[in-house]
C-alpha cells in the first residue's frame, strides 16, 4: 500500500484528566504527543463537544432552565463520545484515581462489546483493586484485556506497548 494512502489509527482517549489542571497538563503536554509521536490520531472526547455549547450553558444561573439545557447537553456529549469510539480503531484508557473513573469504565464497557483493543494506563501507585491479583477492579481489568489489550503501569511501557496494542 502506498504510504501516503495510509490513514493513521484513531484512538479515543478515556479519561477524566480533562476535569483538572494537573490532568489536562499531563494529557496535552505529555500523553497526547506520545501518541501521535507514535503516528496514531487522538478522539479526545474533551474536544468532541464544541466550547459554543458548553460555556453558555455553564453560565446560566443555577435552576430549571439550566436543569433542561444541561440534561440536553449531557445526551450530546454521550453521543459525540459514542460516535467516536464507534469510529476509533481502539480505546487508550487513563485508569488513575482511587477508583476507576465510572465515565471511562463506561466507555471501556462500550469499546470491548465493540470489539475493539484497549491500552490501559494506571501510573498512580494508590491501590485501586480487589486483591492481589489485579491492577484495577477485576472487571475493568477483565474487559481490558478481554480483545487482546492490556494494562501498563508506567509511561515508558505505555509507549513500548502501543503498537503491540493497536498495531
Amino acid at each position: 500500500m502506498n504510504k501516503y494512502l495510509k490513514r493513521s489509527k484513531k484512538l479515543y482517549l478515556a479519561s477524566p484528566l480533562g476535569f483538572s489542571e494537573a490532568g489536562r497538563d499531563f494529557m496535552y503536554s505529555k500523553l497526547i504527543p506520545l501518541i501521535e509521536k507514535a503516528g496514531y490520531e487522538i478522539l479526545d472526547p474533551w474536544k468532541l463537544t464544541t466550547q459554543d455549547l458548553i460555556k453558555p450553558i455553564m453560565n446560566m444561573p443555577y435552576g430549571k432552565e439550566r436543569r433542561k439545557a444541561l440534561q440536553k447537553m449531557n445526551f450530546i456529549i454521550g453521543k459525540n463520545n459514542e460516535l467516536a469510539i464507534v469510529k476509533s480503531d481502539g480505546l487508550v484508557a487513563i485508569l488513575d484515581g482511587s477508583d476507576v473513573d465510572s465515565g471511562t469504565a463506561s466507555e471501556i464497557g462500550y469499546a470491548v462489546a465493540l470489539h475493539k483493543p484497549i491500552l490501559g494506563y494506571r501510573g498512580d501507585f494508590r491501590l485501586s483493586r480487589d486483591n492481589e491479583g489485579s491492577i484495577v477492579n477485576l472487571q475493568v481489568e477483565y474487559f481490558t484485556k478481554k480483545n487482546k489489550g492490556m494494562i501498563v503501569t508506567s509511561i515508558e511501557d505505555f509507549e513500548k506497548e502501543l503498537k503491540n496494542v493497536f498495531g
